[in-house]
C-alpha cells in the first residue's frame, strides 16, 4: 500500500490494496453482520452522494453523534474524500453543550443515532441545514430524514481527496480551563503522520482484529483504533456496549487491543471479589504475577522458569481467556497506568504498551515498543517528534502531529504553542535515557480513570456560588466518576450532591458529582489548606483528608442514582 499524504488516500488505498478482506463487524440486533473493504468504500461512496445533494462543499462542518459503528466510519469517510470537516461529539453529552460545539465550528449537516437527540437539540442549534438519523421516529422538521431515506440507491464511485497534508480534516471539541471546550484544529498531515509513525511502534497485518470500544470521538481510539486498522488492513469490530464488552472480546477473540487503564480495573476489581485475601486460589494467583513480572524483567531464577508453565495453564492464561485468549499487543493511555495495575497484568503475560499524548498531538507522542518496554514511563517519542523539558519541567514537543491550533480561539492557541513552535503539554515530565516518565502537571488537571480530563478550578469557582458551600474540591484522579470534598452548611449528602451538579450544567456531561464526603472547616492559610493568596493547596488537602475521600469511594453513595442531566 502506498504511502499516504491524506486520509482520503489511506481509505481509497485500502480499499485498493485488500478489497476483499474483512474490514469491519457491528451487531444488527440479531445477529452480527461483516462489510469487507470494498462494501465499506461502496457504502461511503453512497454517503458521498448523499452529502453533495445537500450542496456541501469543500471546508464545510459535519458533524456526527454516534456510538461506535460502521456508519460513523462511512460518513467520515465520505466527509473526508469531498474535502470536508468532520465534528465528533460525544454521544453522552448534554444537549446544550453538544449544541455549543455545532454553533461555534458552523457545523451544517449533522448524523445522528437516534432522532429522539435531535428533539433535545433543534431549538440550541443556528447552523445545521440538514439531519439524518438512524434510528427512532423522524420529527416534523423540513430538516430531518432517516438515514435509509436520505443515502440513495445504486452504485457511485468514491471519490478521492486531493487535499494537501495541511488542509484541515477535524475539528475535536476538548475540555478547557474554561467551562467550554475548545476546538482543537487537527490536519490531513497531523493524523496521518501520527499513523505512519504509530505503525511503526508495533506491526499489524490484514490478518489482525480488535474490537472498538472506546469512544470514536476519542483522538486516541480515532488514530490507534481506526485509521491506523485502515492503514494495516486490520479488521473491526463495534462492541455492542461496554457492559457486554467482555462476552464481544470471547466472541470476536481480538489480536489487537486499544484500551484506557479504566478497563484493567474493572478486570481486576472482579478477580480481587473471586480471590479471598488468605485464600489457596488467592496465594496461587499472587505467585503466578511474582513468577510472571520477574520473567518480564528478565529476572526469573531456574526455579520460576520451570515452575511457569503450571502457573501459565492454572492462572494466567484462564485470565487471558477474558479478552479473547489471542492478543498480542495492549495498547493503554488516556490516563495513567497504575504502577500495581500493570505488574499484575504484565505478570499475568498481557503484552501492555502503555504510551503518553494529548487531543493537539493527533494524539500519540510517546509509546513504549514490544522489545523495549518499561511499564514505569510512557517510552519513547515516535518516529519524527523531538520532546524537551522547559526550565519548570514541562514537556515540549514539535513534530508534524502538533495541531493547526484552536478553533475560533487565537488567544488559547497563542497559549499552547509559542513563537518558537513548541506545544505546551501542561505535564511535568523527566526524560531519562531517552524514556519519558510524567510527574506531575503545570496546572492541576484531574485525569478520570476513563481519560477525561478535568481542570478542576472554574468547575470548583462554580461550586462555590451557591451558598451552601463554604470551600470545595473535586476528586476523581485515576476514577471513573468524581467525588466532592467539601465544607457545607447542608448535612444531606443528597442535597448536596444536586445543589452541585446544579451549578456545573455548564461544564461538559462528564463533570458530575457522584460521591461527596463532608468534613470539618474552614480551611485557612493558618491550617495549611490555603495559600497566602486564598488558592487551594490541592495536595494539602488530599493528605489531611486521605481517609475522608477514600471512605467517599470505597462505599455506596447517596448521590449514586442522582439525575446528572
Amino acid at each position: 500500500m502506498t504511502e499516504p499524504t491524506n486520509l482520503s488516500e489511506l481509505f481509497v488505498g485500502r480499499v485498493q490494496a485488500t478489497p476483499d478482506a474483512p474490514a469491519y463487524r457491528q451487531f444488527d440486533g440479531r445477529r452480527w453482520v461483516s462489510w469487507t473493504w470494498a462494501e465499506a468504500g461502496r457504502e461511503a461512496a453512497r454517503f458521498q452522494a448523499g452529502l453533495r445533494s445537500d450542496g456541501l462543499k469543500p471546508g464545510d462542518r459535519i458533524a456526527m453523534c454516534l456510538r461506535n459503528r460502521v456508519e460513523w466510519v462511512l460518513i467520515d469517510q465520505a466527509a473526508i474524500g469531498l474535502g470536508l470537516v468532520t465534528v465528533p461529539l460525544y454521544f453522552d453529552d448534554r444537549p446544550d453543550n453538544m449544541a455549543w460545539c455545532l454553533n461555534d465550528a458552523g457545523v451544517r449537516f449533522l448524523l445522528l443515532e437516534d432522532a429522539a437527540q435531535w428533539d433535545r437539540l433543534k431549538d440550541q442549534v443556528h447552523t445545521v441545514e440538514r439531519v439524518v438519523c438512524l434510528e427512532g421516529n423522524i420529527p416534523d422538521d423540513p430538516r430531518a430524514r432517516r438515514l435509509l431515506d436520505w443515502a440513495p440507491t445504486g452504485e457511485y464511485a468514491l471519490a478521492r481527496s486531493h487535499v494537501g497534508p495541511s488542509e484541515l480534516a477535524t475539528i475535536v471539541y476538548t475540555s478547557g480551563t474554561t467551562g467550554r471546550p475548545k476546538g482543537v484544529m487537527l490536519s490531513h498531515g497531523n493524523i496521518v503522520s501520527n499513523v505512519l509513525a504509530s505503525s511503526k511502534v508495533v506491526t499489524f497485518t490484514p490478518s489482525d482484529s480488535s474490537v472498538s470500544f472506546l469512544p470514536m470521538s476519542h483522538m486516541f481510539e480515532r488514530t490507534c483504533g481506526y485509521y491506523l486498522n485502515i492503514y494495516t488492513g486490520a479488521s473491526t469490530a463495534f462492541a455492542r456496549s461496554i457492559s457486554v464488552l467482555g462476552e464481544d472480546l470471547l466472541t470476536h477473540k481480538p489480536t489487537i487491543m486499544v484500551s484506557v487503564p479504566r478497563v484493567f480495573e474493572r478486570v481486576w476489581n472482579a478477580m480481587q471479589q473471586a480471590l479471598p485475601p488468605g485464600s489457596s486460589k488467592r496465594r496461587l494467583f499472587e505467585r503466578t504475577v511474582d513468577v510472571g513480572w520477574r520473567r518480564f524483567k528478565h529476572e526469573a531464577t531456574l526455579k520460576d522458569r520451570l515452575v511457569w508453565p503450571l502457573l501459565d495453564a492454572l492462572v494466567a492464561k484462564k485470565v487471558r481467556r477474558r479478552l479473547g485468549g489471542r492478543i498480542r499487543t495492549i495498547s493503554v493511555g488516556g490516563a495513567a497506568f497504575p504502577p500495581e495495575l500493570a505488574r499484575v497484568f504484565i505478570g499475568l503475560g498481557f503484552p501492555i504498551l502503555q504510551g503518553y499524548g494529548l487531543t493537539e498531538t493527533s494524539p500519540v507522542l510517546t509509546s513504549n515498543r514490544p522489545d523495549d518496554n518499561e511499564p514505569a514511563s510512557v517510552g519513547r517519542p515516535l518516529e519524527g517528534i523531538t520532546l524537551r523539558c522547559a526550565d519548570n519541567g514541562e514537556l515540549l514537543a514539535q513534530g508534524p502531529n502538533i495541531m493547526l491550533g484552536y478553533w475560533n480561539n487565537p488567544e488559547a492557541t497563542r497559549a499552547a504553542i509559542d513563537a518558537e513552535g513548541w506545544f505546551h503539554t501542561g505535564d511535568i515530565a523527566r526524560i531519562r535515557d531517552g524514556r519519558v516518565y510524567i510527574t506531575g502537571r503545570i496546572k492541576d488537571v484531574i485525569v478520570m480513570s476513563n481519560g477525561e480530563k478535568l481542570p478542576p478550578d472554574d468547575a470548583e469557582q462554580a461550586l462555590l456560588r451557591d451558598p451552601i458551600f463554604e470551600h470545595v474540591m473535586l476528586v476523581g484522579e485515576g476514577r471513573p466518576h468524581l467525588g466532592l470534598l467539601c465544607v457545607s452548611k447542608v448535612e444531606d449528602q443528597r442535597v448536596l450532591c444536586e445543589r452541585a451538579n446544579a451549578q456545573l450544567r455548564e461544564f461538559p456531561g462528564y463533570v458530575r458529582v457522584r460521591y461527596v464526603a463532608r468534613v470539618q472547616g474552614p480551611w485557612s492559610v493558618e491550617n495549611g489548606l490555603l495559600t497566602p493568596t486564598l488558592k487551594l493547596k490541592r495536595n494539602a488537602a488530599e493528605r489531611l483528608f486521605e481517609k475522608e475521600i477514600e471512605a467517599m469511594f470505597a462505599g455506596a453513595s447517596p448521590c449514586e442514582n442522582t439525575d446528572s442531566r
